[in-house]
């Protein structure tokens, strides 16, 4: 009878002993009270509390956390009703404070998260609220935390996931934005045309410029080149007078170049005939040379020629321009000989 009441204790006192061993994990704490006052913090690890005295209150977890609140209706500085929902990061870093500062912690920060939404958006209108999320993100942020101290609670980020206007707001904008969009690319094809024109305007100038460098450098250089024919034509003409010059040329050369030079001017279709101004004196030598050497007698006479009328004199040559004619042609075929024996 005594062992099994003994049995009976033993085994009642080891229920008692594992019912109040507690094993807190990883990331988590626990708040103990002692007889209904707050004792103490368990950390991570195996405690054993003192059954029907402690309690263990509330296992806290010190990771952090993500709370994605509803939709919040907001009304804008230009009374502009709108849906937003925002996100909120935070952590427990006093779990003491978070257990006995708030009924409700995730409760209370949702309403808080909302409020504050509220009063920031209040003072912006649609367009600015709209492009300064991250300036909502960073007030909602500082003023979250600062208020949720009180409540071992550290927000370490909050951001707005969603915006949403009005449906007719929402058309107006896409109107707004389709407008812009258009007007961007009338913009741009307006930039665009210029662009080619100016682009046309200078590759014709540069082709104009090229053309007229061209036309300037090919009148250069035909201007060169004639300009050199004549220098050369002068130069050879020079140079044949001055070995002209050299070699002596007597006086009776002379005279049968400057009768064969006067049988080609006189040998063409042209009406009038320069003469020159000393040609009756050479006609006159050349007569008498003639006589000299007995060309003008050797010359026979046609007795027939003598009853016809004599032709009329030229009034250029005179009166004996016939007779010269003939002795001027006897004197330079004697004059040729001359040249051609001394020659030999």
């Amino acid at each position: 009878m005594g062992l099994a009441i003994l049995i009976i204790l033993v085994v009642i006192a080891l229920i008692l002993f594992f019912s109040n061993v507690r094993i807190i994990g990883q990331s988590n704490v626990a708040v103990v009270e002692h007889l209904g006052k707050f004792k103490t913090v368990w950390n991570a690890g195996l405690h054993v509390k003192v059954p029907f005295i402690e309690k263990v209150v509330r296992i806290t977890s010190l990771k952090e956390q993500v709370l994605d609140f509803p939709p919040q209706p907001v009304i804008t500085k230009d009374n502009v009703t709108m849906q937003i929902d925002s996100v909120v990061f935070m952590r427990v870093f006093d779990a003491q404070m978070y257990t006995y500062g708030v009924e409700n912690p995730i409760v209370g920060l949702q309403n808080l998260s909302a409020t504050t939404l509220r009063n920031i958006i209040g003072d912006m209108e649609l367009d600015q609220t709209l492009t300064s999320r991250e300036a909502i993100n960073g007030k909602m942020q500082a003023i979250l935390d600062e208020a949720t101290d009180p409540w071992g609670i550290k927000v370490t980020r909050v951001e707005i996931k969603n915006i949403q206007p009005p449906k007719e707001i929402e058309e107006v904008m896409t109107k707004q934005m389709r407008a812009e969009r258009e007007r961007r690319q009338t913009v741009l094809e307006a930039q665009a045309h210029q662009e080619a024109v100016v682009s046309r305007a200078e590759g014709d100038k540069k082709a104009k410029i090229l053309a007229a460098e061209a036309e300037r450098d090919a009148q250069i250089a035909l201007a060169e080149g004639k300009s050199r024919s004549i220098k050369m034509v002068y130069q050879a003409e020079a140079e044949g007078l001055e070995a002209l010059k050299n070699a002596n040329v007597s006086d009776s050369v002379l005279r049968l170049k400057g009768l064969e030079a006067l049988k080609d001017v006189s040998d063409g279709r042209a009406t009038k005939i320069f003469m020159p101004t000393d040609i009756a004196d050479l006609v006159a030598t050349l007569g008498v040379a003639a006589e000299s050497l007995g060309i003008g007698d050797a010359t026979p006479v046609d007795k027939s020629a003598e009853q016809k009328k004599p032709a009329a004199p030229d009034p250029c040559l005179g009166p004996d321009s016939s007779k010269g004619a003939v002795d001027a042609a006897a004197a330079t075929r004697k004059i040729q000989e001359d040249v051609e024996r001394q020659d030999r």
